[in-house]
Formats: structure tokens, C-alpha cells, sequence
């Protein structure tokens, strides 16, 4: 028993949506199954300050926040406290010095006006009083409290010295306090700024108490004007931490090496890296978890959405799960021989095979979703040897080869055209191959590379020989008629069709137009050409059991329908549907052939025996007297319908002009339309007119008018 046999045999007891989530979730276990392995992250016993027995390695590129941290800790630390230079401070000292000179003098200027007035005031309170208005003119309109800061000494020897002296005293304190302050003085400074305005102040030529007044007040004066600027050293520091590029732990970077003691730092790292049997993570599981989900879902989505009948979704379902299947067990094959150490093994991998298979079998927006989800199979399965990562540069050539698989195979699909495909294959295999080596800057040895080399040609043959092999097993397991076996059934050597030409001549030639019309027009509306073609060969076989009473191979005898009943001649005519029938089941052709000789008649009325009857027994019932059927169910045996009926009555005819060929073609597909011959196919009106405009072209193109030579 065929197996979509047997799964209409279960589909009987488990309903569709039941029997297709059960696919796909058997599936999703297979799929989890395979590559646990591969996900699973490597773990080590390992305790702090003990020796590795393996030299370890990064599976993963990881960033090292801790690490990160120190070293934009360090370049932080680094930068400079930023200080920044307060020209202003040099304007202000001057002129808060300027300001104490002027209300000195302010105040010896109101001491002359007042001893005018009272001339019997005493000098000693005269000088009190000057110093007393002095100090509350500094206190009332400078902000800072330089009463405090400088001596009444300094003041009162001010206040006493003449106009000339205090200018003079004015002019060498601003002078050198302006000196000594353009100049960059930190905190730390002051002192000794100070100290060196007042040896340039003690070098004047001032009187001894006029230099201890400057002295104290360029000692004022002197202030810090080359500040820490927090903020700017702040943002400085800021920016010395962002331009510390992120500490990486590579993938494929060692770690340890054997031998080696585990340090506290490199504890660390495998701890970051979950290698330690401590702090194993689920998170890859989550994401192989996510990625077999991912592909389950691609597949439900075609499964629901292709626009076939509920059976075939779920033939095809189970088909492409098990292509998938065969190349996953291929891939783990191949991966499992990673351990010889031979260089580049895994490009052996026949990563065109399921493609190829699914177009031949299905069509290619199948195939080419099976590419991609191979190829992201394969950068799983293909992990050089380092857990839970990916191989980027595995999905590309995989993907690559499925997609040229899909492209190189024709539609034809002969044999001899598989092998081609293989060829090509091996040649995009090489040359991916060169461009994943020459991009990466690869170093690799002569003999590496010829081992590159030959397991990408290995690739494309073996895609061909398995797809070969297969083949035949899915057709028949799954009743399925790819073009590669309709090709193979048009062969005139097989002995149904040899059958037909040795036993009715007639019958075949008829079956040879009918193929060209209906090939011909089915093409042309978008059906299959190959299948209407083929189809065709075998549609009359039913008529090699009586073929004398069928006109086409009435060659040189009476009609034996002359001498008969009508209802007998009737029976004769409709048992070659089903004898057709009959026959192509008991050759184990397949189920469209079988179809199409049951239903190429639909329930058409015999009208000639039928007016016979008629003329014989009036209440003869029209019903007797029409095909069984089924009517046609698909579009393929719609053509192939109207083109049995044209094909025999454009022959009957003697040099047929075109515009009798058209009238017989719209006549005969107006009557099956009428009839409802079509109704249980998807045959459109607008395809109707097609088909009718290609069958008028290519009789036309076979009884075109022929030069009459002379005898």
C-alpha cells in the first residue's frame, strides 16, 4: 500500500487540523532533538586556582562590563585636573586697589575742607578721624571687608603721606600687582606670588613706611586667578571614558590554556561566558526553541494557504516534512565526520538535493522556502566544533547551492538534465567557495584548498545522485506525477501506447492531435501543458478492446454499427471510457490518466445513436444515451474534452477553411458550456475563449491549404 494511502486511511479516523498539528509537532520534536546537541553550551567543573586539563575557548563574542568598567575607570583617572585662567581677576585686584587709593585720598581731601573750617582742632584727631571716615567709605562701597585684611598702619601711613608720595605709592602697587597677576597662579601659588610682589615692591624707591603700606596691600591683592575647573575636568573625564572602546571576549578567543592556573580573572570570564557547570543558562534552548518554531510556522503557513484540496495539503505536508528529514540526517552524517580532521568536510553536504526534490515534485516556492530553512540548519549543525554558535559563512554557501539547484533544474526535468544540474551546482559551490575565502582574507594551505575544491563538486554530483534516487520512492509513495515520469510515460515504447498504435492506428493518430491541441491550449491559460499532453496519448486506450467499431479505424470495412441497435452500439461507445479506466488502473498508471479517461467525455449525449433510438422508440430517455462521467474536474480534462470532439470533427471535414474551423470550435465549446459539461472545473469564460483561440490556430496550422502538384 502506497503511503498516501495509508494516510487517507488515518485521515479517516483523525480529522484534518488534528492530523496536521500532529505532523508539524512530531516534527518540532525531531527538529529540537537534532540539535540539542548542537546548542547545548559546553560546561567545566572548574574551581579557582586549580589547573585546566583543556585549553578553553570563547564560544561566543561577549563585551567584559567589569573589564570595561576598570579601564574607563583608568582613563578617567588619567585626565588632568582642568584649570582654567580668570583674566578678568587681573582687571578686578587692580581695581579694587585703584578704589582703596581713591578713598584715601577722598578722605584726605574732606580733611582739608573741614581744617579750614575749624582751625582749633588738634592733628592727632584730625588723623583719627581721616582713618575712621576712610575705613567706613571701604566698609559702605567695597564689597569685600578690606578693613579687616590691612592694617590701620598701612592706612593711616597712606592717609599721611603728601599727594605726590601717594601717587607714587599708587603707580608701584598697581604695576606690580598687575605684573605678578597676569601670570597663571594656582592655590598652591599664592605665597609664593605674594612673596614676589613684595621683594619687587621692597626694590622701589618708597620710604620705608610707604613700602610696608604697598606691601600689605599688593599682598591683598594677590589672589588665586588660575582656578580648578570641576565641570570641565568633569566633561573632559567624560569624554575620556567614551572613547574607551568596549573589552571583548572574542569567539574562539583562549581563554586558558592547558596547564594553566585559573586566576581570579580568568574565573571570571568563563563565570561571564556561562562555562562554568554553576551558572548554565536556558537561553539557548529558549532560541532553539524559537527557531524550530519559527520553521514549524513557515510550514502551517503553506499548509493552510495552498490553494489544493485538503488531502493533498496534507500529503504535501508530510512529504516536505520527510525531504527535510532526509537532508537533516544527511547534514548530521556530514557533520559527524568532522572529528577525521579533514579540511573543509562539511562543504560535502548535499545542500541541493531537497531543493531539486521539492521542484520536482511540488513547484519552486516550496523548494526555495526549503533552501533557506536548510541553510539556517546548517549554521547550527556546522559550529566548528564551538557550542551554541553560528556559521555564517555555512548558511551562505548552503544557500547558495539549494537556490542554483532551483535555478539550473529545468522544467523539463529529464534525467540526463539532474546530472547537468549537478554540474552547475559544483561549479557555483567552487566559486562561493572562493569568494568566502578571498573576502575573509583567508590564509590556507595548497592542500586545504584542494580539499575545498573537490568536496564542493562532491556537493553538487551527490545532490544529483540522491535526487535521482529518491525520486522514484516519493512518486510512488505518494502517487505523485512529476513531469520527469510524464516524460517517461510519453514514451512510445510503452506498451499501452504501443498497444494503441498496433491495435488502432486510427485511435493513436487521433490521440496524437488531440495531445497537440490540448498541450497547446492548456499552456496558454496557464495549466499544465505536459500532463494534457500525456494525458491524451492514454485518454481512448479503453477503445483497443473493440477498436473496429470506433470510425477512426474503420479503414477498409463497413461500419459495424450499420447492423446494430442503437442501445448496443451505444454501450460498445461508453464502455471504452471506463474499459480505458479499467485498463490504465490495471497498468498502475497514474490517478490523472485514470481521470482523464473517465471524465474526457463528462456526461455528453451520444446524439447520433440517440436520434436513432428515437426514430425507433419515442420514448427513449435522453439520460440513457449520455456518458457516464464524472464531468470534468479539472481544467487539464476540460481541454482535453473539446479538443477529443474538434480534433474528430474538424477531420471529418474535406481543406476545412479557417472560418469553418472557428465555427466548429465556437459551436463545440458552446455546447459543452450549454451542456454544464464544465461546471465542476475551475475553467474560467475568459480561459474558455483563450483555449478556443489557440485550438483554431494550430488547425489552422495543420490543414492549411497544400500547392496542388501536377500528375
Amino acid at each position: 500500500m502506497r503511503l498516501n494511502e495509508q494516510l487517507s486511511s488515518l485521515r479517516k479516523i483523525i480529522n484534518y487540523r488534528v492530523f496536521n498539528s500532529i505532523i508539524l509537532i512530531i516534527l518540532a520534536l525531531i527538529l529540537f532533538g537534532i540539535f540539542y546537541q548542537n546548542i547545548r553550551p559546553q560546561t567545566y567543573d572548574i574551581e579557582l586556582f586549580s589547573i585546566a586539563n583543556k585549553t578553553i575557548r570563547s564560544p561566543k563574542t561577549i563585551i567584559d562590563e567589569e573589564k570595561t568598567s576598570e579601564e574607563k575607570k583608568k582613563a578617567a583617572a588619567q585626565v588632568s585636573k582642568v584649570y582654567t585662567f580668570q583674566t578678568d581677576q587681573v582687571q578686578n585686584r587692580v581695581s579694587l586697589m585703584n578704589s582703596i587709593f581713591d578713598f584715601v585720598e577722598e578722605a584726605k581731601s574732606e580733611d582739608a575742607k573741614s581744617a579750614n573750617k575749624e582751625q582749633s582742632k588738634k592733628d592727632n584727631l584730625t588723623a583719627e578721624d581721616k582713618l575712621l571716615k576712610l575705613k567706613e567709605n571701604l566698609t559702605e562701597n567695597v564689597s569685600e571687608d578690606v578693613t579687616k585684611s590691612i592694617s590701620d598702619d598701612s592706612f593711616q601711613t597712606l592717609l599721611a603721606a603728601s599727594d605726590d608720595q601717594l601717587d607714587h605709592t599708587r603707580s608701584v602697587v598697581l604695576n606690580n600687582v598687575q605684573a605678578v597677576l597676569n601670570k597663571k597662579i594656582r592655590n598652591n601659588q599664592v605665597d609664593a606670588a605674594k612673596t614676589t610682589v613684595v621683594n619687587q615692591i621692597q626694590q622701589s624707591n618708597l620710604s620705608k613706611s610707604l613700602k610696608l603700606a604697598a606691601q600689605e596691600l599688593a599682598e591683598y591683592a594677590i589672589v588665586p586667578n588660575y582656578i580648578y575647573d570641576e565641570k570641565l575636568t568633569k566633561e573632559h573625564r567624560k569624554q575620556a571614558m567614551k572613547a574607551v572602546e568596549p573589552f571583548k571576549i572574542l569567539q574562539g578567543q583562549v581563554i586558558v590554556q592547558e596547564g594553566h592556573i585559573i586566576d581570579r580573572d580568568i574565573y571570571r570570564q568563563l563565570k561571564l561566558l556561562g562555562l562554568l557547570k554553576t551558572n548554565s543558562s536556558i537561553k539557548p534552548y529558549i532560541g532553539l526553541a524559537i527557531f524550530v518554531i519559527l520553521i514549524i510556522s513557515l510550514l502551517a503557513f503553506y499548509a493552510a494557504h495552498a490553494r489544493i484540496s485538503q488531502e493533498e495539503k496534507q500529503n504535501r505536508l508530510v512529504m516536505v516534512s520527510l525531504i527535510l528529514l532526509c537532508s537533516l540526517a544527511l547534514m548530521k552524517l556530514v557533520g559527524a565526520m568532522n572529528h577525521l580532521d579533514i579540511p573543509g568536510i562539511e562543504y560535502a553536504f548535499p545542500a541541493a538535493m531537497a531543493p531539486m526534490l521539492i521542484k520536482i515534485l511540488l513547484n519552486d516556492r516550496v523548494s526555495y522556502l526549503l533552501a533557506i530553512i536548510i541553510a539556517a540548519c546548517a549554521s547550527l549543525e556546522f559550529h566548528d566544533e564551538i557550542a551554541d554558535t553560528m556559521n555564517v559563512e555555512m548558511v551562505l554557501y548552503t544557500l547558495l547551492s539549494g537556490a542554483s539547484g532551483i535555478i539550473f533544474l529545468s522544467n523539463k526535468n529529464q534525467r540526463t538534465g539532474i546530472f547537468k544540474t549537478g554540474a552547475f551546482i559544483a561549479i557555483v559551490n567552487i566559486l562561493t567557495l572562493c569568494f568566502l575565502i578571498l573576502i575573509v582574507n583567508g590564509q590556507f594551505t595548497n592542500r586545504e584548498f584542494v580539499y575545498y575544491l573537490i568536496f564542493a563538486v562532491v556537493s553538487g554530483l551527490l545532490s544529483s545522485v540522491l535526487t535521482m534516487g529518491l525520486l522514484p520512492f516519493f512518486e510512488a509513495s505518494f502517487g505523485i506525477l512529476s513531469a520527469m515520469r510524464l516524460i517517461e510515460l510519453s514514451n512510445p515504447n510503452h506498451p499501452l501506447l504501443k498497444k494503441i498504435l498496433t491495435d488502432a492506428p486510427g485511435t493513436y493518430h487521433h490521440s496524437l492531435m488531440v495531445a497537440n491541441l490540448a498541450e497547446a491550449a492548456c499552456e496558454a491559460i496557464g495549466a499544465n501543458g505536459l500532463l494534457a499532453r500525456v494525458g491524451s496519448y492514454y485518454h481512448d486506450i479503453g477503445k483497443t478492446k473493440r477498436p473496429q467499431f470506433f470510425i477512426e479505424n474503420q479503414m477498409s470495412i463497413k461500419n459495424p454499427h450499420d447492423r446494430l441497435n442503437p442501445d448496443v452500439s451505444r454501450d460498445i461507445i461508453i464502455e471504452h471510457t471506463t474499459d480505458g479506466a479499467d485498463m490504465l488502473r490495471k497498468y498502475k498508471l497514474p490517478k490523472e490518466f485514470v481521470d482523464i479517461a473517465e471524465q474526457h467525455h463528462g456526461t455528453t449525449l451520444l446524439k447520433f445513436f440517440y436520434k436513432k433510438a428515437k426514430e425507433l422508440d419515442e420514448h427513449v430517455k435522453e439520460e440513457d444515451y449520455r456518458y457516464p462521467g464524472p464531468k470534468p474536474q479539472t481544467r487539464e480534462i476540460a481541454v482535453i474534452n473539446i479538443a477529443d470532439s474538434v480534433e474528430a470533427a474538424v477531420r471529418s471535414m474535406n481543406h476545412p477553411t479557417p472560418e469553418e474551423i472557428k465555427n466548429i470550435v465556437h459551436n463545440i465549446a458552446q455546447d459543452r458550456l450549454l451542456d454544464g459539461q464544465l461546471n465542476e472545473c475551475d475553467i474560467t469564460l475568459k480561459e474558455l475563449e483563450v483555449v478556443k483561440k489557440t485550438f483554431c490556430e494550430t488547425l489552422n496550422g495543420i490543414f492549411h491549404s497544400r500547392i496542388q502538384y501536377p500528375n
